[in-house]
């Protein structure tokens, strides 16, 4: 059977043995849809519409490639994968941690290169800080909606990686809905 995240660990493999290569616009989302009505849950920027901003840092949202085409506040650059970095084109940031503690939420600033900003891409789909391989970006249980729709939103936050939560820490990219 193909595993989509097999796809983005090949993506990220390849990117590091090609000179020359161009990107790829991907959405991040979790494996498992969970209790998701649209599309399941995607790396998304707080805050919507024209609200966007990426001073609120990173949340896990409905995915909007439902609807036909990525969001681009859920976009990502695969150019970076390779430099364990989760760069966002459309706003020019990376994602960053404040810290490597349980329950730290995921920020974004300017990407310059900081060990706080440095994820790895690991084969069983979680995404863990490089300096703290046993903690994984996890999406909460509780899930709320967006104000006046159908959209869900989970609070993102580094937790210790366990096959309990494997359904909220398991990722995957993905270029259009499957």
């Amino acid at each position: 059977m193909h595993s989509p995240f097999k796809t983005f660990v090949v993506v990220c493999g390849a990117l590091m043995s090609v000179g020359a290569v161009h990107a790829t616009n991907v959405e991040i989302t979790l494996k498992n849809d969970l209790d998701g009505i649209l599309n399941g849950y995607c790396l998304d920027i707080a805050g919507g519409n024209q609200n966007v901003d990426p001073a609120n840092g990173l949340q896990a949202h409905t995915c909007y490639s439902y609807d036909g085409a990525l969001g681009t506040d859920q976009i990502f650059d695969t150019e970076r994968f390779a430099d364990n970095i989760l760069y966002m084109p459309e706003y020019d940031v990376c994602a960053v941690l404040p810290d490597t503690e349980a329950g730290s939420k995921v920020s974004l600033a300017s990407c310059d290169g900081s060990v706080l900003q440095g994820f790895s891409f690991v084969e069983n789909g979680t995404i863990t800080p490089t300096t703290a391989p046993e903690m994984c970006l996890t999406a909460a249980t509780e899930t709320r909606f967006g104000r006046g729709s159908q959209h869900q939103i989970k609070d993102l936050t580094l937790e210790t990686c366990s096959d309990d939560s494997a359904d909220r820490q398991q990722w995957r990219a993905r270029e259009t809905d499957d």
